[in-house]
C-alpha cells in the first residue's frame, strides 16, 4: 500500500475535527445547501434533490494533516463536477471565471479550494461511507471529499457552498499551524511557509491529544 510522504495507515477511520470534544452540530429536519457567491442568483438546493443528481462510489484514502491515514474508505454521492456544471454553471453571467469555492460546515468550519481542485475527479459531495449514511462523527448529513487533500479541506456537515472570482479570504481554522492553503497530500503540502517533513514532528504530536479531545465528543459518547 502506497501512502503520502510522512502519512502513516491506522486502524478504523478516528473522528476529527473541529468540534474536539464538543458534540457534532445538530442535522435539520430538511437540510439544504446554500449555494451563493459570483452568480446571478442564490440556489438553496435540499439535500435530498442532491442526492437525486448522478451518483458515484469512490474507494479511496482519507489523509489527515498531523500525519495519520485511513485507509480503503468508500464513499458515495455526488461528483462535484457534476453539481457544478448541472447546478452552478446555468446560474453563471456570460464570461465570469471562477477561481475558488468556498465550503462552510453547520459547524461554522470553512475551507477554500481553488475551482482546478475542486473539480478533481475524485472529489465528491458525500453522503455514505461503507455502504451506510453518514453519521455524525463524519459528517452528516453531506460531506466535501477530496483524497488528493488534506483532510481539513474536506468540510464536514456542509450547508453553503459560494463561488469567488478572486481568493477568499483565508478561512483557515489552524492559524496557529499556518496550514497550507491547497494542502495537496503529495506534494506534502503541510504548512504554508516550512517543507512537509519539518512540521511532521510537530503534527504528530497532537495526534494523540486531539484524538483524545475529539472522542469525547463523539456519537458513541453522545446521549
Amino acid at each position: 500500500m502506497s501512502l503520502p510522504p510522512g502519512q502513516r495507515a491506522v486502524e478504523g477511520f478516528p473522528r476529527f475535527g473541529t468540534h474536539l470534544h464538543r458534540p457534532p452540530p445538530p442535522v435539520p429536519a430538511d437540510p439544504v445547501i446554500v449555494i451563493g457567491g459570483a452568480l446571478t442568483e442564490p440556489l438553496t438546493l435540499p439535500v435530498d434533490d442532491l442526492a437525486k443528481l448522478p451518483r458515484q462510489e469512490l474507494r479511496a484514502d482519507f489523509h489527515c494533516v498531523a500525519g495519520w491515514s485511513a485507509t480503503g474508505l468508500l464513499w458515495e454521492g455526488v461528483a462535484f463536477a457534476t453539481f457544478y456544471r448541472t447546478q452552478v454553471e446555468p446560474l453563471l453571467a456570460p464570461g465570469t471565471s471562477v477561481s475558488h469555492v468556498v465550503f462552510e460546515g453547520l459547524d461554522g468550519y470553512r475551507s477554500a479550494v481553488l475551482i482546478e481542485d475542486a473539480l478533481a475527479h475524485d472529489v465528491l459531495l458525500a453522503d455514505r461511507l461503507d455502504g451506510k449514511p453518514l453519521n455524525s462523527d463524519h459528517g452528516a448529513p453531506v460531506r466535501l471529499v477530496s483524497p488528493g487533500q488534506y483532510g481539513f479541506v474536506s468540510t464536514k456537515h456542509l450547508c453553503r457552498v459560494d463561488f469567488h472570482t478572486t481568493r477568499p479570504p483565508d478561512p483557515d481554522r489552524f492559524s496557529p499551524l499556518a496550514a497550507h492553503f491547497r494542502a495537496r497530500v503529495w506534494q506534502e503540502e503541510r504548512h504554508r511557509r516550512l517543507p512537509g517533513r519539518v512540521v511532521r514532528p510537530v503534527y504528530r504530536a497532537l495526534i494523540g491529544p486531539i484524538r483524545a479531545l475529539s472522542a469525547r465528543g463523539g456519537s458513541r459518547r453522545t446521549p
